[in-house]
């Protein structure tokens, strides 16, 4: 009894420091954008970096190939596809009637004919009117923007600072990381260092399976889809394999969402013509074959993720409590989270509370 009551005194003052720690996140969260940013950056790169050290390389100077290597990536993939997604976006708008146009007068009649479902509610001709009113002022949005920022000049300084911000954390916290983490091992008592240490290290594999892992998986389909549906024909190619790459992030959604929508698209572009429809289906179908039996086992391993119900439960809590800092933070939470109620488990599958037998088996 004597030993339960200091292991209750113990834990108050951890609840105490999580429940000071999480009203300083919500007081601070319109700052920590960039910090976040840049900790992930530092996080991700990491392993990378003590790969150049382990040849021999400094760690000052292995920061500054990691971080220059990420800049050219950057610099030339924003180079390389923003003027590419720009023109699709502007082909999508402009052909949003025409889109409508289709959807009442091919495919609600169909779907009337075929599945025996009444669309007669769906007034798609004030949609059409709506869009084709608006599509001009849809012209001027970066014109809009900038004004904006130009007048409200305090904003647009913030904006550029946490902007600039962002590699500036990145570089020092990748460049202290080890360090970093090595001190805060010796903060912890010495007769919790040993389940602590534990406890981290599952959370790191868990953190790194997604992060380090189904990030680059969906980074990689997005280009497998773009460049598939780019090799059909279709013109909006980029895009949606982009969003089919990023919705990727739970697993199964982007094969939905991008099919779905890549199929929508050729039905529109080539009409009844079954041929590129059957090569955008092949596409998605050698995409999740690619995922399966290779981009998963090899990028992701078999380190046990977060459950796609968790991923979007945390991402949506996170937003909503903390705003972009809350989606920052949203998925390592969930993860440190899962990890401790992992744990909590096993201690009551062992306990007594559970039952006296199984406290004998767990043992």
């Amino acid at each position: 009894m004597m030993r339960e009551a200091l292991r209750d005194r113990q834990a108050w003052p951890l609840l105490i420091a999580l429940a000071l720690g999480g009203l300083l996140l919500y007081l601070l969260q319109p700052i920590l954008a960039p910090f976040l940013v840049g900790a992930l950056l530092a996080y991700l790169a990491d392993p990378i970096a003590d790969r150049l050290e382990a040849r021999k390389l400094s760690r000052t100077l292995s920061v500054v190939i990691v971080f220059g290597a990420m800049l050219l990536i950057v610099v030339g993939a924003a180079l390389l596809i923003a003027p590419l997604l720009a023109h699709q976006v502007d082909y999508l708008a402009q052909r949003l009637p025409q889109i409508i146009d289709w959807v009442q007068r091919t495919a609600v009649p169909w779907v009337e004919a075929n599945l025996g479902l009444s669309a007669s509610r769906l007034d798609t001709e004030s949609l059409r009117q709506a869009i084709a009113e608006h599509w001009q002022s849809t012209g001027t949005v970066a014109a809009t923007v900038v004004a904006e920022a130009t007048r409200s000049g305090l904003a647009f300084v913030g904006w550029i600072t946490n902007l600039a911000l962002i590699p500036v954390v990145g570089f020092y916290l990748l460049r202290d990381w080890d360090v970093l983490v090595a001190r805060i091992r010796e903060l912890i008592p010495r007769q919790l260092e040993g389940t602590v240490s534990a406890l981290a290290l599952e959370c790191d594999e868990v953190v790194a399976a997604f992060l380090r892992g189904q990030l680059l998986v969906m980074l990689a389909l997005g280009v497998i889809y773009a460049t598939g549906l780019w090799l059909v024909g279709l013109n909006l190619a980029v895009l949606i394999g982009l969003l089919a790459g990023l919705a990727n992030i739970v697993p199964y959604l982007g094969f939905i969402v991008g099919i779905s929508a890549a199929s929508i698209a050729t039905v529109f572009q080539f009409g009844d013509f079954w041929v590129p429809l059957a090569l955008v289906w092949g596409v998605f179908m050698v995409g999740q074959t690619l995922e399966g039996f290779v981009l998963t086992p090899w990028l992701v391993g078999d380190r046990i993720g977060l459950h796609p119900v968790a991923v979007i439960f945390a991402i949506l809590a996170g937003g909503q409590l903390f705003g972009f800092t809350g989606v920052l933070i949203a998925l390592p939470a969930a993860a440190v989270v899962m990890v401790l109620l992992r744990h909590a488990h096993q201690r009551y599958l062992g306990s007594r509370l559970y039952g006296p037998e199984s406290a004998e088996e767990h043992r």
